[in-house]
């Protein structure tokens, strides 16, 4: 049977209409594209380290979070224990970051009657997703940039910085070195993705997980941890 002859007819007139809409396109005039918009000059970019630490404090707990001073590794351990017999907690999972590693956290944990657990203590990647969702009461991490303009944190995952640490526990603390504090967005892009390889995943955090999707009402915690802790170290 053939076809209808008034189909054939739309047929012919949609790729005709196809075809002129891409020979128009082929034929527009090439336009230089920025590799990424103009940094507008905000007064961030010409802080000074301990002006960024107090403008990136200022941002994080304007976003409900909580921000501890610290001098030094010796002072952010004293700081971390005052936060973890204040919460009660009992068990962490930290990440191997290099921020993390020179405070040795298995060890303060046994000091302090903590148990500390990593990523690979666990033999599968079952047994710890159940410990990092359920078995501890936060999770420890380093982090890449901290973002002056907006309070926000910079973490690039990879196997020393797994993201559920971050990600799903109730409570996440993150230890901040001031060097590691950049004025503006633009600061963190261009210097993760200057150059190749690029990481497989890097993340923002500005704040608790937050969400308005429930009746319009703003709810904490249903994405991610409710508060966030940082402990700014320098």
């Amino acid at each position: 049977m053939g076809k209808d002859p008034e189909h054939l007819v739309k047929g012919r007139i949609l790729l005709s209409a196809r075809n002129e809409i891409l020979e128009r396109l082929k034929a527009a005039p090439k336009k230089e594209i920025p590799v990424r918009p103009f940094m507008p000059p905000l007064k961030e970019v010409a802080l000074g380290r301990d002006e960024l630490a107090d403008r990136f404090a200022e941002m994080f707990t304007a976003e409900t979070g909580i921000v501890y001073r610290a001098k030094n590794n010796d002072h952010a351990l004293e700081t971390l224990t005052g936060i973890v017999k204040r919460e009660g907690l009992k068990s962490v999972m930290v990440s191997t970051d290099e921020v993390l590693a020179p405070l040795n956290l298995p060890a303060w944990g046994i000091k302090i009657d903590v148990k500390v657990m990593s990523p690979g203590d666990f033999k599968g990647r079952d047994d710890f997703k159940d410990a990092v969702f359920d078995g501890v009461g936060a999770g420890i991490t380093g982090v890449d940039f901290a973002v002056a303009e907006s309070g926000t944190l910079g973490l690039i995952h990879d196997r020393d910085q797994a993201r559920l640490i971050s990600l799903a526990p109730i409570l996440h603390i993150a230890i901040v070195p001031v060097e590691r504090i950049v004025p503006v967005y633009e600061s963190v892009v261009a210097s993760v993705f200057e150059k190749e390889p690029f990481p497989s995943q890097f993340v923002f955090i500005t704040g608790p997980s937050m969400t308005g999707d429930i009746r319009g009402h703003l709810f904490k915690g249903m994405h991610g941890p409710r508060r966030v802790i940082v402990i700014l170290v320098g």
